[in-house]
């Protein structure tokens, strides 16, 4: 099997407005192997939020080829890239997105009923992954009843509790506070250190220096892409 878990080649997405047509994406060569963390920066029109909806298979391109896994994603139908972003990917957004009515269990809990697991699986898994990110003792507790860092974390073990090839976070700290911000990186950190892929897309430079990668795109290629020579580190 090959290290690589993204790998994209000449990626290039097209909008039309009207009678305009906007290049979001004007062909972008990147790799990113197992076990990387990468932060994918840059300013509002840059097209990181649009690569970001193509690596995490939500949108297709208007050229180029896409690899996910070793798999050609880049043709696959609407249908089959669904199945592919289910399995493969775990998403974590900026709004948490979690049900405000169930508890931190079930939320996480939510994937693996849309995958057919078993009840006494479901909940096996979701515990484990709750006490992963230290909210073991969170897991009775609904939304409304927890802190902005304590429902991140719950959205980070709802991503991972499929076991995902690749963990995609879109400004996960948007919404947060800069010492709960450093919290739930640290915790990113931590679980990158455990062998998980992360992919974050940010807008902010004390945010990426959490990752050991940095990817700067603007105005739709990438402009810089080098190491982070001291990655921040828990305190």
């Amino acid at each position: 099997m090959s290290d690589l878990i993204i790998r994209t080649e000449g990626l290039k997405k097209d909008y039309v407005l009207g009678a305009e047509t906007v290049h979001a994406v004007r062909g972008v060569d990147l790799e990113i192997r197992r076990g990387e963390f990468v932060a994918v920066m840059g300013p509002s029109g840059s097209g990181k939020s649009t690569f970001m909806n193509m690596i995490g298979c939500l949108d297709t391109p208007s050229a180029g080829n896409y690899w996910l896994n070793s798999q050609l994603v880049s043709e696959l139908s609407d249908d089959r890239l669904a199945r592919v972003r289910n399995k493969e990917i775990g998403f974590v957004f900026q709004t948490f997105n979690l049900l405000p009515r169930a508890t931190a269990l079930h939320n996480v809990e939510l994937p693996l009923i849309y995958a057919g697991v078993s009840s006494k699986e479901r909940r096996r898994r979701a515990e484990e992954k709750l006490e992963l990110v230290g909210l073991g003792d969170r897991m009775d507790h609904k939304p409304p009843e927890m802190s902005g860092g304590q429902r991140q974390r719950v959205a980070v073990a709802r991503a991972l509790v499929n076991e995902p090839a690749l963990l995609l976070a879109d400004e996960p700290t948007g919404n947060l506070d800069s010492v709960t911000s450093h919290d739930i990186m640290q915790q990113l950190g931590q679980l990158n250190e455990q062998g998980q892929t992360i992919v974050l897309v940010t807008h902010e430079a004390d945010i990426a220096a959490f990752a050991r990668r940095q990817v700067h795109l603007k105005d739709g290629v990438i402009e810089r892409d080098f190491a982070n020579e001291a990655v921040e580190t828990a305190v």
